[in-house]
Order: C-alpha cells, then structure tokens, then sequence
C-alpha cells in the first residue's frame, strides 16, 4: 500500500493516509481533559477525526526520512509566513521517497488579481475590498470579546502568503523537487490521492484554483 501523509488535513483524514494538524484547537483536543477544556471555550465538543494527528510541519512530522510514496496538502501553504512556506516544503521533500509524489491546491493569487483590476479599469468602487475578501488577506475585524479571541486562538482562517504558478515552481525547484507541473483534479497517476482529494478544493464557483504537482528527484 505505502505511506502517504497529509499535512493541513483539517476535517478531511481518510484512514488510508497518515494526516497531521497543526491547530490549536486539535492539540487541545488531545490532552487530558482537552475535550472539556474546548467544549467550555467554544461552546461545541471535538471536531477532528480520531485519526488526526497533531504535527507542525514547519518543524518536524513524526514520519521518517525518505519513507513516504506521497505527500499531499490542501489550502493550507496560504496559511504560513513566507519563511515557513519554504520550511513546509523542505519537510515534504524530507519525508518523500525518491521519486516520491507531492501535491498542493492553495489558491491561486493570479485570478484573484486579474479580476481586481478589471473591476478597477472599470472603476467599480468596490474593487479593492472584494479582492482583499477573496483574497481573505487584511482584517475585517479585531476579536475583542472572548468568544471572538477563541475563534481566533482556535482557527487559522485568515492567509499569511499567497501564489501563482511560478512562485510556487520557484520556490519548489529552489528547494530540489523536480517535474514541477500545474496539475488537475483526479489526474494523480498514484491512485491514493483519490482518498485525499476534493473536487470543490480544485475550484472557487467557475474558477481553479491552483493544484501544483512535484517530484522528489530518483
């Protein structure tokens, strides 16, 4: 069968993959008296799937060097710094067998740009605040009431950095992944990622996002 690890996994951790999270809210789910210790600062009981394991993938996952057939993330490399972007990438290379496959959907800054400035050439007023909303970049908001500082000390909604292709194929040939190509939903040559994908993670409504695939050199 072989080893394939999701990182970012969410709510999404098919038995057939090794998935780790980094949220908050997870950890805490896993201490002793952690599922008390959410129900009272949220309000709801665990969400994460049983199987979910907590790991930062900035730092290190609990997964051997050169031991996974593939590694896969989904909408969660727009949630790092820019720094540990390149941190992320550098583990999923650690973890990866050669020849081993990567596959990445984040959102693709580049559409969301190209739609900003036509409704600016069009002088549509509401131009810049719908990019920063698609983009779900800036604040809104401040959380001042203690349920919103909860929200916010439990989820990791808001983006930190942002891609088109080639930023992404730079920083993945910079790192050592090769045959970098912009990839598509269920065209995954190993049939595994079929656990992991979703079609509505390849898309916003009519528009794709970008899905990058890479390989740890033989």
């Amino acid at each position: 069968m072989g080893l394939f690890v999701q990182f970012g996994c969410g709510l999404k951790a098919p038995t057939s993959w090794t998935n780790f999270d980094a949220s908050p809210r997870l950890r805490l789910e896993r201490l002793p008296g952690g599922k008390l210790l959410v129900r009272i600062a949220t309000g709801t009981g665990p969400l994460f799937p049983s199987n979910a394991l907590w790991g930062d993938v900035t730092r290190r996952l609990a997964v051997s060097d050169s031991s996974a057939d593939g590694v896969f993330c989904s909408h969660t490399l727009e949630h790092l710094s820019s720094q540990d972007v390149d941190r992320a990438l550098q583990e999923a290379l650690r973890i990866l067998k050669p020849g081993g496959v990567f596959r990445i959907v984040v959102p693709d800054l580049r559409w969301r740009a190209e739609a900003y400035l036509r409704q600016a050439a069009a002088k549509d007023e509401r131009a810049a605040d719908q990019f920063l909303s698609s983009t779900m970049l800036g604040e809104k908001r401040r959380a001042r009431t203690l349920a919103a500082i909860a929200r916010t000390m439990f989820g990791n909604s808001a983006h930190r950095w942002m891609f088109d292709f080639a930023s992404l194929a730079r920083r993945l040939t910079s790192i050592g992944f090769v045959d970098v190509r912009r990839c598509e939903f269920g065209d995954a040559a190993q049939p595994a990622f079929k656990d992991v994908e979703e079609r509505s993670r390849f898309f916003a409504g009519e528009n794709r996002e970008l899905a990058v695939e890479a390989r740890r050199p033989s």
